[in-house]
């Protein structure tokens, strides 16, 4: 992965709209098998600068790692949201990933006059216009941070949700289908954060798996903003 040398200039644009305070949404865990997804918003300052950040994709972890205080305390406003699993299976995953777009935007501080999304998929949030980027969070800031916020925090969730269920390796996988992951599923079958719509096995089989015990605590998905400023 590629890391921004130290003392370059950062070349993603500040402001699509021209308008101010513009917000920048992105999620992460989209593909993945088990767990929530997680949308961020984030409005970043005119002046915002900072060389290292880049769609969190081509990041390492520490990196991203590094950039997540530094965007959660220089940001204008930011917020981060989850849809769980379960409402995933009920409204399917492009649809639970716009309405966690929704929830980060809604958890906001500031309301933005302009919404700039990543991807190519967006529905109307209330009144304010917006557009979608494909591509978007390598070349815009605010999208680029709300796409670290979005996997850092996500993959916190998956940490602390790994030590209840320590067979899937939720710690280093984070819920992607990894081949050693679909065999943890087929070993010692589905739990209560599986995502039952999707292809578990990587067979697009039809199948019914034993299920591990209810979790004793659930995320809670009922307030628009999980995490916010």
């Amino acid at each position: 992965m590629k890391e921004t040398i130290k003392g370059e200039k950062n070349k993603l644009a500040g402001n699509f709209s021209g308008k101010t305070p513009e917000c920048g949404c992105d999620e992460a865990g989209r593909g993945c098998l088990a767990g929530p997804v997680v949308a961020a918003a984030v409005i970043l300052p005119d002046d915002f600068d900072c060389p290292e950040l880049n769609d969190s994709k081509q990041l390492t972890e520490t990196v991203r790692e590094r950039l997540r205080p530094i965007i959660e305390q220089e940001a204008i406003a930011w917020a981060v949201a989850i849809v769980d699993n379960v409402e995933i299976d009920r409204i399917n995953i492009l649809n639970a990933s716009i309405l966690a777009m929704h929830r980060a935007i809604s958890g906001l501080s500031v309301r933005p006059v302009f919404i700039i999304a990543d991807g190519n998929k967006f529905k109307p949030f209330e009144d304010i216009p917006h557009q979608t980027i494909v591509k978007g969070d390598g070349k815009y800031l605010s999208i680029a941070a709300a796409s670290v916020l979005a996997k850092t925090h996500r993959d916190e969730i998956m940490q602390q949700l790994h030590q209840e269920f320590p067979y899937y390796s939720w710690d280093k996988n984070k819920g992607y289908p990894t081949p050693a992951h679909r065999a943890a599923i087929r070993e010692h079958g589905t739990c209560t954060l599986n995502r039952m719509s999707f292809d578990l096995l990587g067979d697009k089989k039809k199948v019914v798996l034993k299920r591990k015990k209810p979790r004793k605590k659930r995320i809670d998905n009922d307030s628009p903003g999980l995490f916010d400023n």
